[in-house]
């Protein structure tokens, strides 16, 4: 397999950087981290494999990711070909449209393969909803991708490969937002990413105090719970971070539990990539059936607890 000769990876969050230094680590000849905090951070990105560090300083309250657009460039610059890495967060996705711009590169978003050629950077991702799979190739010098979520094992982290940051020196944008006050978001920190075992509600649930019923599956299976996108941006009854689709989480655990969902596209690219799909529906026509690897047609609201009860015992 060919690779670039340089691969750039960035990330604001710190959890999401041993993921893309997978992918960095399997296309480049060498590794060049662009790190945002402590000596903590630029620490991570060696131990992770990390050729080289460059450290764009302390975390700056004042400072949104998108001023570091500037900066970022004039560290990549345009010179030698090469790939830049970020995952599929909303903040990475705005700073690598700015950064596509100063550096006049290629770039392609929600992807979900690469392939290094000679003279291109060769990029699958989902178009049309979620219902095909496009095929982009870059060809500029620098090709900048904004991975989804799962595609790369996290890489391991090793203490005993050390190295000294390289310092950047910030460039401010010609007209800089700054950031006035954060408030904490609230809602759970929860990462579906890593769940062994996902419960995942649908509309199928008439009620908000309802969602009991899974949270008590839940816990006798140990599992994570999850919800379909009317859930948590109709409803309103959970938090972004559990809603399993193609603009937010692509789950890969043991066992996933649809549970009153229909089975759309847009929720079953999110899904599809379990190893095993069990679905409750009182639909027998529902999709879902379509992709399950067992399915039970039939009152959501006797079998939870049916389900739950013979789990106990």
């Amino acid at each position: 397999m060919s690779k670039v000769s340089n691969v750039w990876v960035f990330s604001d969050v710190s959890a999401r950087l041993s993921e893309v230094m997978t992918g960095a680590l399997e296309f480049g000849e060498k590794v060049s981290a662009l790190v945002i905090g402590s000596e903590e951070d630029v620490a991570k990105a060696y131990a992770y494999g990390a050729t080289e560090v460059f450290h764009l300083g302390e975390n700056d309250s004042s400072k949104i990711i998108e001023s570091y657009a500037k900066t970022v460039a004039s560290v990549i610059k345009n010179e030698e070909t090469s790939l830049v890495l970020m995952p599929g967060i909303k903040r990475c996705k705005s700073l690598a449209s700015l950064l596509a711009v100063e550096l006049n590169a290629g770039l392609v978003t929600e992807v979900s393969a690469i392939e290094v050629e000679d003279d291109s950077i060769k990029c699958k991702h989902m178009v049309y909803g979620g219902l095909a799979i496009g095929e982009e190739a870059i060809t500029t010098n620098v090709a900048i991708a904004v991975i989804s979520s799962g595609i790369f094992e996290e890489a391991s982290a090793d203490s005993s490969k050390t190295g000294e940051a390289k310092t950047v020196e910030f460039i401010s944008p010609a007209k800089e937002i700054k950031c006035v006050d954060r408030k904490a978001k609230e809602g759970s920190s929860v990462d579906l990413n890593k769940a062994k075992n996902i419960i995942a509600i649908g509309r199928g649930i008439a009620k908000q105090e309802d969602i009991q019923l899974a949270e008590n599956l839940c816990s006798i299976m140990d599992a994570e719970l999850g919800c379909s996108r009317p859930i948590a941006e109709g409803e309103k009854w959970m938090e972004h971070e559990r809603y399993i689709g193609i603009s937010s989480v692509m789950a890969k655990p043991e066992i996933y539990f649809a549970v009153g969902i229909s089975g759309q596209i847009q929720h079953m690219v999110g899904a599809k990539d379990s190893q095993t799909i069990i679905a409750i529906n009182k639909d027998k026509n529902a999709p879902i059936f379509d992709y399950a690897d067992y399915g039970i047609v039939g009152d959501l609201y006797t079998i939870l607890p049916a389900i739950t009860e013979a789990l106990k015992k």
